[in-house]
């Protein structure tokens, strides 16, 4: 996995230019996911002429993020706001899986409740697809998806890990460790660089991913763009 982190200093480009290639919205040096999918936009690097770009790829109303590179410049009537950075963290060993009750792959049929998860817990960036773009597992509790984890941004040789959430009546019963733990080390075992974005504001889970084995690789910049 040596040139495992190509691509993570700009991971929504690179994405869109390799796993969700087919997916992506194009317009020359910048690309987007569908809005049903994500609401996330990379350009090539910063020197990017995006004016055209954003009359095409981005509706009236619509905000969408960047991470890692923007636009040296917008517009007019375009407005791009930074955010506090993203802690971008890496795994490169395998991690102890503790035991815990059944982890399931989580299918068009789980939808419903994957999305009232996330609408409740995770309800930023998550969207009625964001399930297609990777694979995503759950634990249940008495009927409720207690607990999910998923597949999202990636390349060939590395893998996000997202949408790390549990419902707050299941806070503290280790099912987001042990969802983390087995499919960081399923994407090791396929060759490929598990890594997870997450606010410095969100101690808990920072402290939690720390103590699995994930090491900070960088501080990422993130910004919203939307019309003026």
């Amino acid at each position: 996995m040596d040139d495992a982190t190509t691509g993570l200093d700009n991971p929504f480009w690179a994405s869109l230019c390799s796993r969700h290639r087919g997916i992506a919205l194009r317009a020359g040096d910048v690309a987007r996911y569908p809005a049903a999918f994500a609401p996330f936009l990379g350009v090539a690097d910063a020197e990017v002429d995006v004016d055209d770009a954003l009359d095409t790829l981005v509706a009236p109303g619509e905000s969408v993020y960047l991470l890692g590179v923007a636009p040296a410049s917008v517009p007019g009537g375009w407005r791009l706001q930074a955010a506090d950075p993203l802690l971008q963290m890496v795994c490169d060993t395998p991690l102890p899986v503790i035991d815990g009750p059944e982890m399931v792959a989580l299918s068009e049929a789980h939808r419903a409740d994957v999305l009232a998860l996330t609408a409740l817990v995770y309800p930023h960036y998550f969207r009625e697809r964001t399930m297609e773009l990777g694979r995503y597992f759950g634990i249940y509790r008495d009927g409720r998806l207690a607990a999910m984890i998923g597949e999202r941004l990636g390349t060939d040789a590395a893998q996000e890990m997202s949408a790390i959430c549990t419902h707050p009546d299941d806070s503290g019963r280790g099912h987001a460790r042990r969802l983390t733990a087995m499919l960081t080390n399923d994407t090791l075992h396929r060759g490929r660089l598990p890594f997870l974005h997450v606010s410095r504001s969100n101690v808990r889970a920072v402290r939690l991913y720390e103590a699995l084995g994930y090491r900070h690789r960088c501080d990422i910049a993130f910004w919203s763009l939307s019309r003026a």
